[in-house]
C-alpha cells in the first residue's frame, strides 16, 4: 500500500527524522488558512498523487507570497498530472501540500527496502539526489552504493557509517545522518514497510539534514497489525479493478497486455506470464486466486479480468492442490452465465479433481479450448487472439 508524501513525512517525523514544516488540505481555502502558520520566506506547493516526476509535470511550485500560493493552488487542484509513472491517463490532483522552503547546499538519495534474495534489508545511497535513481544507475553506477544489513531490533553505527559514506559528510552533519538512518530503520521495521525512499535528502546551508521528499510503501499482508496506517489508504489513487479484487482477497495487478490470466499460486502466475511473453504477447494482469478459492471467488476473478477492455483472450492455468479443479470449473461456469464471454478462453487443469473439472467445463456449453500443459496453453491462447 502506498501513501502520500505528507503522510510519509508525518510518520518519519514520529520516528525522529527531520522534515520541513508543512500542511495539507483538500480545498484551496483550507490550504491558505493553514499555510499562514508557516514561518518561511517562500512556500513550496506540491500536488499529492501516488507517482514520481511531479516536478517535471508542473506539480511542484515555489511561491513568494500567500497571494501567489492561492493562485497556484487554484490552478493545481483538480488538474490531471501526467508523469512517467502515471501513464498517459495521468492522475487528478485531489489534495495539496505546502511546506516551508529550505536553503539547499547538497542533495542526496536514500532508500531502504527488503532484499528478498539475501533476507536482509538493503539501503541504497547516492550523492546524486534529486534525480531519477534509474538514470543515475545507467549513467554513473559508481555513484550508488548498496549496503545490506541484518534484520534486528536496531542498526549498528558501523552499518550507518557504511550507508552514508558516499555522502562525504563531516562533523555534526555526519552525526545527524547516522541518527536519520537509525530513525528510518526503526520506522521500516516497526511499520512493516516494503520501501522507504527519500529523494532528495538534503544538507542545508545551515548544516541540517532534512528529508525534502519521501515515499513509503507498506506490506499489505501486514496491515491488519497497523490500523492507523490502514486509515491512510487513498482509494482515489488505486486502480478500481484492484480495489474490487482486494474485496475478494484476490492478488490482482493490472498490466498493459491483451491476455488475461487466472492462476493459483504466485510462482505459477509469474511462470504463466513469462511464457505468454515467450510466445510474443503480453499479459493483461497478474491474478492469483489463491490455494483455497471458492467458486464465488473464482467467479469474481473472471469478472474482474473481463472488465479490462484490453483483454482479447483469457488463459486459466490451475494446478489443483488445495485448490480443486472442479471448484474452479464451477466458478468459471457461474461467471459465464452472468457475463457474455466473447473472447477466446483457454483452460489448462492439472492435479486434484482435474477430470471432474474438465467434465464440468466440457458439459457447460462454453466455447473454450482445452490445453494439455502450460506450453500448449500459451501457444493456443496466442494463436486464438491473432
Amino acid at each position: 500500500m502506498n501513501i502520500h508524501e505528507h503522510q510519509a513525512k508525518k510518520i518519519l517525523k514520529e520516528y525522529g527524522a527531520v522534515v520541513p514544516e508543512g500542511v495539507f488540505a483538500f480545498t484551496v481555502d483550507e490550504l491558505i488558512e493553514k499555510a499562514k502558520s508557516l514561518k518561511t520566506e517562500k512556500f513550496v506547493l506540491k500536488a499529492q498523487i501516488h507517482a514520481g516526476g511531479r516536478g517535471k509535470a508542473g506539480g511542484v511550485k515555489i511561491l513568494s507570497t500567500i497571494e501567489e500560493l492561492s493562485t497556484a493552488a487554484k490552478e493545481l487542484l483538480g488538474k490531471t498530472l501526467v508523469t512517467h509513472q502515471t501513464g498517459p491517463e495521468g492522475r487528478e490532483v485531489k489534495r495539496l501540500y505546502v511546506e516551508e522552503s529550505s536553503n539547499i547546499d547538497k542533495e542526496f538519495y536514500l532508500s531502504c527496502l527488503i532484499d528478498r534474495a539475501s533476507s536482509k534489508i538493503a539501503f541504497i545511497s547516492s550523492d546524486q539526489g534529486g534525480m531519477d535513481i534509474e538514470e543515475v544507475a545507467n549513467k554513473t553506477p559508481e555513484k550508488i552504493i548498496t549496503t545490506k544489513v541484518e534484520i534486528g531490533d536496531e542498526i549498528s553505527d558501523l552499518d550507518c557509517e557504511r550507508i552514508i559514506e558516499i555522502f562525504n559528510l563531516g562533523g555534526d552533519a555526519n552525526k545527524q545522518a547516522i541518527a536519520l538512518i537509525k530513525s528510518v530503520y526503526k520506522m521500516f521495521i516497526s511499520t512493516d514497510a516494503n520501501m522507504v525512499e527519500i529523494n532528495p535528502l538534503i544538507l542545508t546551508k545551515e548544516e541540517k539534514i532534512i528529508c525534502l521528499d519521501a515515499k513509503v510503501n507498506f506490506d499489505s499482508n501486514a496491515l491488519f497489525k497497523h490500523p492507523k496506517i490502514m486509515e491512510l489508504r487513498d482509494l482515489n489513487e488505486e486502480d478500481p479493478t484492484e480495489i474490487e479484487a482486494s474485496k475478494h482477497d484476490l492478488a490482482y495487478i493490472k498490466l498493459d497486455g491483451s491476455i488475461g490470466c487466472m492462476v493459483n499460486g504466485a510462482g505459477l502466475a509469474m511462470a504463466t506470464m513469462d511464457i505468454i511473453k515467450l510466445y510474443g504477447k503480453e499479459p493483461a494482469n497478474f491474478l492469483d486466486v489463491g490455494g483455497g478459492a471458492s467458486k464465488e471467488k473464482v467467479s469474481a476473478a473472471l469478472k474482474i479480468i473481463l472488465s479490462d477492455k484490453n483483454v482479447k483472450g483469457i488463459l486459466i492455468n490451475i494446478f489443483g492442490g488445495i485448490m480443486r479443479c472442479d471448484v474452479l470449473a464451477r466458478g468459471v461456469v457461474e461467471a459465464a452465465k452472468e457475463i457474455n464471454i466473447s473472447v477466446p478462453l483457454v483452460v489448462r487443469l492439472a492435479g486434484t479433481n482435474f477430470k471432474e473439472g474438465k467434465e464440468i467445463l466440457d458439459n457447460s456449453g462454453l466455447k473454450l479450448i482445452s490445453a494439455e500443459n502450460l506450453d500448449d496453453a500459451a501457444q493456443k491462447i496466442v494463436e486464438a487472439i491473432k
